[in-house]
């Protein structure tokens, strides 16, 4: 008996490292060190288009018509604008930009040698899980907004963080750290006590205390309160505590977000997410990323936002003045 137990921990571990195939980096104090530069730049979407229905994973040959696709529409709106054409009708501003200023982003999410229809993996169907089937609204910005008399445009505080420059949009930041238009670069340092995790746009940092607690539930920071520890070889990072002005659609003050660091190889993390809200869903949702490692060469530079940016007061005045201008006819 004691002989077929060691034969069968030595085949569980030579099937473990035929698997994996290289050395699982670490650092000094022993833990997988994910230190680096990492992007998470994808159009996989976060909900999963119903044409897809509980379809969570796409044949290579789906993945690759995707991509393909991608790459074609990245191409068709890189093509320089005309200088002198006539400014847009519908009042479409995106038409300032082309995709010069994007990522390409023409991979799909893969993880495992699955490709994702969705970020979201669970529930089955890859949709958010609202109460009601459909956002309530539980942020403090929409409340302030559905006071009676209160517009758009009546004050800085009703506008969207990323407008203000304080948190990038799309929940780039995170937490959840979710793919977005532009700059979805991070970089994450490790010491022994503490994990950084630096945000590439609106320059955004995390400082991630390991195996301590939770501060006091009256400290509401931008991106939460996020305090992490090592499980085995995944790094698992809980927020709470969030601003009570930064919201992911629509969750309330009661959300906690639990987030999952997986080194699967030298060069990609899988990076899990499971959001929790009682006010908001009626059950906890997750979602997986595909995050790459950087060319050792390349760097990450500073994204500054409201340097040299007036268009706030602008945004503002523009709105003084249609109220202006309404008010005379």
């Amino acid at each position: 008996m004691k002989k077929a137990t060691t034969l069968l921990a030595l085949l569980l571990v030579t099937t473990t490292a035929i698997a994996q195939d290289w050395d699982m980096p670490r650092t000094p104090d022993g833990q997988p060190n994910m230190q680096g530069i990492w992007t998470n730049a994808s159009q996989t979407p976060l909900v999963r288009p119903e044409r897809f229905g509980t379809k969570g994973f796409l044949t290579e040959q789906e993945a690759q018509e995707q991509m393909q696709a991608w790459r074609d529409r990245y191409d068709q709106q890189g093509q320089a604008i005309e200088g002198d054409r006539a400014a847009p009708t519908d009042g479409n501003a995106n038409a300032g930009y082309n995709s010069f200023w994007w990522d390409p982003r023409t991979q799909a999410i893969e993880i495992d040698g699955e490709f994702r229809t969705s970020i979201i993996v669970d529930p089955a169907d890859g949709q958010i899980p609202y109460i009601g089937g459909e956002n309530p609204r539980n942020d403090l910005r929409s409340q302030w907004r559905d006071r009676p008399g209160v517009e758009n445009y009546d004050g800085h505080e009703l506008r969207p963080l990323a407008e203000r420059c304080l948190l990038t949009f799309g929940s780039g930041s995170g937490p959840p750290m979710l793919p977005i238009l532009y700059n979805n670069n991070y970089q994450i340092v490790q010491t022994a006590d503490y994990v950084m995790i630096l945000v590439e746009m609106v320059h955004d940092v995390r400082i991630i205390p390991l195996d301590q607690d939770h501060h006091q539930d009256d400290l509401e920071k931008w991106m939460g309160d996020s305090v992490g520890y090592w499980d085995g070889d995944t790094l698992v990072v809980q927020t709470k505590n969030f601003h009570p002005q930064q919201s992911f659609r629509g969750s309330s003050d009661q959300m906690v977000i639990t987030e999952r660091f997986d080194l699967l190889s030298k060069d990609k993390i899988k990076y899990a997410f499971t959001i929790e809200d009682p006010l908001t869903y009626t059950q906890a949702w997750t979602g997986e990323v595909a995050m790459g490692r950087k060319p050792e060469e390349e760097v990450m530079y500073e994204y500054a936002c409201h340097e040299g940016n007036y268009a706030f007061p602008g945004i503002m005045g523009g709105a003084r003045r249609l109220e202006m201008e309404a008010a005379s006819n």
